[in-house]
């Protein structure tokens, strides 16, 4: 859409409603195009991105059983690296 700059200041409410819904609007002087109405997009913060993919991997990722150690299996390292002087 274009609209000269007479047009433009009597209807600038309604081209930035036209513009918010996705339209380009080109303001002309004598009918020639000098500037362009363009819609800005919103930034999206890294925890704004971060939240809208939350569940995105649902059902994909899982922890086996044997994901942790034991209280057995961890007391048997610590004795083995307290014996070798690794554990201060």
């Amino acid at each position: 859409m274009r609209v000269n700059v007479g047009q433009a200041k009597t209807n600038l409410s309604s081209l930035l409603a036209r513009v918010e819904a996705g339209e380009e609007v080109e303001i002309a002087r004598n009918g020639v195009p000098v500037a362009r109405l363009v819609r800005v997009e919103p930034q999206v913060t890294p925890g704004e991105r971060f939240l809208a993919t939350s569940g995105a991997l649902a059902g994909k990722i899982w922890i086996s059983e044997d994901f942790e150690f034991s209280e057995q299996e961890l007391d048997e390292m610590y004795a083995e690296w307290d014996e070798e002087d690794k554990l201060l």
